[in-house]
């Protein structure tokens, strides 16, 4: 299996010899790839939409649209969930940020504008998702999905466990 990608998706204390996690830079480099993103592709990352992307990328957990309306609602007081779905809904057709299913949650995908099938690993202690992308095992499951006669229109992968530091 690939290794997980060292990413903003990545919290908690450091350990021995890691290096320390710049999540301003991180936040940072992720609103700066969707904006040359949305430019190049001539959509609209309007101010509402790059809030939602910020708020998303705020923490190294998965964070719930009603979470996410709460944060938005103390700079846009007029914010209701159809706002907020509606830009969590552009922020996913734009491959800026992934839906974990299992959680109702979002996540930022730090992988944006590179084609790719990820995969999730869910910490079920501390709640961290840290996205893989392991094209070896995307397609062992379009092998297995073919032999079967299956015609997949959607992959989602997410693996519950516990995380390194959890895990002791």
């Amino acid at each position: 299996m690939a290794e997980p990608r060292k990413s903003a998706q990545q919290a908690g204390p450091r350990r021995a010899g890691e290096k320390p996690h710049d999540h301003d830079a991180c936040i940072d480099t992720a609103i700066a790839r969707a904006r040359t993103l949305c430019d190049e592709r001539a959509v609209q990352l309007t101010p509402l939409r790059e809030k939602v992307l910020q708020i998303v990328w705020r923490s190294h957990k998965p964070v719930g649209a009603y979470q996410v309306l709460d944060e938005l609602a103390r700079t846009h007081k007029a914010a209701r969930p159809p706002t907020v779905y509606r830009a969590l809904d552009f922020l996913i057709a734009e491959g800026l940020i992934h839906k974990i299913e299992s959680l109702n949650a979002y996540l930022g995908c730090g992988e944006a504008g590179v084609a790719h099938t990820s995969q999730f690993l869910i910490c079920r202690a501390c709640g961290t998702a840290e996205e893989i992308v392991d094209p070896k095992l995307d397609q062992a499951l379009d092998a297995a999905a073919k032999r079967a006669r299956f015609t997949v229109e959607r992959k989602v992968v997410e693996i519950a466990g516990l995380c390194g530091r959890c895990a002791g």
